[in-house]
């Protein structure tokens, strides 16, 4: 299994140009769809592969957004399936129900380059680009480890269920801290589908039903535990929160003090690498099936490291 660094990925944009004369001269025609554009992790993602579209050079990008469903996604891949687009970048709603919507295109002939989120079953999909979310996950229960090292009672708020970022995180703060079980306790876990209204009232609900306010919430992305914030500071608890994905303001919020820490999976290194991967299949090299990136906690003694921070406010 190879493993990137945001450092190792600076140079994605100058291996993607060296293509630049591969894509021009066939004007290469990509797709690529988000799961719903109302997250700012996707958008982020989207822009951050417009860019490097541009920067290479040649390419028309088609931009969808699944709007969170998996219909409206299936239907803007058999679109591009239509079209003859020359490849699709997709971070796939739910990691089965997209499943037929790929093999389809992979049928068609069409190289498919999975980022983010992967799918399950399908037989040649050129490559997946994305975080190493069970180490993202492992990551929050290290750091949960190393504030409570006597032992912990936490709130675990999960991301939407077939997701595999979702699934993966939660096996990631599992592993750890399940060995330790008489000393780290889930009182509470349940899923608000990476939204941020809905960890706002699941942590209401959850603190409401408890005798005591749990030490720490770790939750599956940012948005989650930034409602999950709002929640707890109306009550003026004192509770440690954990986000996930690194969003400008999940970083602000770390630097003054609210949440205490979230996890850097480098989304627009994942975007870049994942179009230079796509290129680099394009012109018959032979491309890693499998490239995952090592996320890392951002506590406010390492915000520097952060992919987003100079859009912190």
């Amino acid at each position: 299994m190879k493993h990137f660094t945001k450092r190792t990925l600076v140079s994605g944009i100058l291996a993607a140009s060296m293509l630049t004369g591969v894509a021009k001269a066939q004007d290469l025609t990509i797709a690529s769809s988000m799961p719903a554009l109302e997250f700012p992790f996707f958008v982020h993602m989207q822009k951050s592969l417009a860019a490097a579209a541009e920067a290479t050079g040649g390419i028309a990008l088609i931009e969808t957004d699944g709007q969170n469903s998996s219909t409206k996604q299936t239907g803007d891949v058999e679109a591009a399936i239509i079209q003859g687009v020359d490849g699709i970048i997709i971070s796939p709603i739910d990691a089965v129900a997209m499943a037929p919507a790929l093999q389809q295109a992979v049928e068609a002939g069409i190289p498919v380059v999975t980022i983010d989120r992967r799918v399950e079953g399908v037989d040649g999909i050129v490559s997946h680009v994305g975080a190493d979310n069970v180490i993202g996950g492992e990551a929050q229960a290290n750091l949960i480890i190393d504030m409570f090292p006597d032992g912990a009672r936490i709130v675990n708020l999960q991301g939407q269920p077939g997701a595999s970022p979702a699934i993966d995180r939660n096996q990631g703060v599992h592993n750890i801290l399940d060995s330790m079980s008489d000393k780290y306790e889930f009182v509470a876990e349940q899923t608000a589908n990476f939204a941020r209204e809905q960890g706002a009232s699941v942590t209401e609900a959850i603190l409401a039903g408890l005798d005591s306010p749990p030490d720490v919430i770790v939750a599956a992305n940012d948005d989650m535990a930034l409602g999950a914030l709002q929640v707890v500071l109306e009550q003026g608890l004192d509770i440690a929160i954990l986000g996930f994905d690194a969003l400008p303001e999940a970083l602000g919020s770390v630097r003054d003090g609210g949440l205490t820490a979230t996890t850097e999976q480098f989304p627009g290194g994942q975007t870049e690498k994942a179009l230079e991967v796509l290129l680099a299949h394009l012109q018959g090299e032979s491309v890693e099936p499998l490239i995952l990136l090592n996320p890392i906690m951002i506590t406010s003694e390492n915000l520097d490291q952060s992919e987003r921070i100079g859009e912190v406010q």
